[in-house]
């Protein structure tokens, strides 16, 4: 009922004093509430009335809205204004009173109108969370909450705002419908996740916010860079490195560093290492707070994870190896897609130095030790590439058969 109504499980976490994750397994039937001091947390945070959850009438059912005296002229400044002056010099009168008070709350609603919504900082904080990742969740468990969160900026962005507040709502909805997207591309939902970057895109631009502008065109860049299509996609992260500029920043590095995987994807090596160039020299410039390990930002498991995508499709295996080993080291174990995809360009490397056999039997064993909600997208499309450098004469030999096999289930 709560999601239909474009309410979250954030909000409702927040104005009941519980983790969303907790507000999402008492939803799913997963976790209950036996407390009665949560129970009654609940009821008042809600509005639930007491006898609903088999509790006394709580004291705010007792209270009602106190309505104001309606005029016959309705709300006349004019009439309002003579009401005033005569009641002021009666010693306030009741209905001058109720004038007096009519005219405070709508200054008071004029005030709340030139600021910021409450639930706003709610959201904000909400994708900021949202940029810590997956953190063992499935990507389409992921998906729900953060869709979820995301339609509550609809309103926002429906009606008339300042200036400051609409940049605001802006920016949140282009940084949730880049995570969206970039949830999607993972999942291999490739036209949906373009849909989805294109209202980041957009969100972005009205924000004002040109970094952020920069991080949704370079994520975007990942779905050709992902998908077969790498000179699509260097011409993407291009894009994304002009609007970043030449300051080093979170967004600045991670487009070199998609440049530089589309140039060795597409058989242009100078230019990929010319990107990856680029890239290192960003990164060791980066302040604390660009290096945070989140998707918004760009940390060093982040950039060892491109160079070693990179590394590996230019052949350089030594390097891709150092890249790969210092990103699973900084790899949180629950971070299942980031690990196999780490393995699987190890595999590539194995296949790049001789050992195709090898090479394909480490591939077969991170697939088949995969959830079902992790063998599609992304996962299956690196698998695939693996599969697609191996000479045709090799196809039949009994470990390329089986990866074979494998990519097919």
């Amino acid at each position: 009922m709560a999601h239909r109504a474009g309410v979250s499980y954030y909000r409702i976490g927040e104005a009941c004093g519980m983790k969303p994750e907790r507000v999402s397994k008492v939803a799913r039937g997963d976790a209950s509430v036996t407390a009665l001091d949560t129970i009654e947390r609940v009821a008042d945070a809600l509005r639930v009335p007491g006898a609903l959850l088999g509790l006394a009438a709580r004291p705010w059912e007792y209270s009602s809205p106190t309505s104001l005296p309606e005029s016959d002229d309705g709300d006349d400044p004019m009439n309002r204004r003579q009401l005033l002056r005569g009641g002021l010099a009666a010693s306030l009168t009741g209905t001058a009173l109720a004038a007096l008070t009519d005219t405070r709350r709508s200054v008071d609603m004029a005030l709340i109108a030139d600021s910021a919504p409450a639930d706003l900082s709610d959201l904000e904080a909400a994708a900021e969370t949202y940029g810590y990742g997956y953190h063992g969740q499935p990507p389409t468990r992921f998906l729900q909450d953060l869709v979820g969160d995301f339609a509550d900026l609809q309103p926002y962005l429906a009606s008339p705002q300042p200036v400051a507040t609409r940049m605001r709502v802006c920016r949140t909805a282009g940084q949730m419908a880049g995570m969206v997207a970039v949830v999607l591309h993972d999942i291999g939902v490739r036209k949906e996740a373009r849909g989805w970057f294109a209202t980041a895109a957009a969100a972005a631009k009205e924000s004002g916010d040109r970094q952020l502008h920069a991080w949704v065109l370079a994520r975007e860049a990942m779905v050709p860079l992902n998908y077969g299509a790498p000179k699509t996609a260097a011409a993407i992260a291009e894009e994304a490195r002009q609007v970043a500029g030449g300051r080093p920043t979170a967004a600045a590095t991670l487009a070199a560093a998609v440049a530089s995987r589309a140039y060795a994807l597409s058989h242009r090596p100078e230019q990929a290492h010319r990107a990856l160039a680029a890239a290192d020299t960003f990164m060791e410039r980066l302040d604390a707070g660009a290096r945070a390990d989140t998707w918004l930002t760009h940390g060093e498991q982040k950039h060892h994870v491109h160079l070693s995508h990179a590394l590996t499709a230019l052949g350089d295996t030594r390097r891709a190896r150092e890249s790969q080993q210092r990103a699973l080291q900084l790899s949180a174990p629950t971070s299942t897609m980031t690990r196999t995809l780490l393995t699987i360009d190890a595999a590539t490397c194995i296949h790049h130095d001789g050992d195709t056999e090898q090479a394909c039997e480490r591939t077969v064993a991170v697939l088949s030790g995969l959830p079902d909600a992790y063998r599609t997208g992304l996962v299956r499309r690196r698998a695939l590439d693996l599969y697609q450098s191996i000479p045709a004469q090799h196809h039949e030999e009994a470990a390329v058969r089986e990866l074979r096999e494998v990519l097919a289930a």
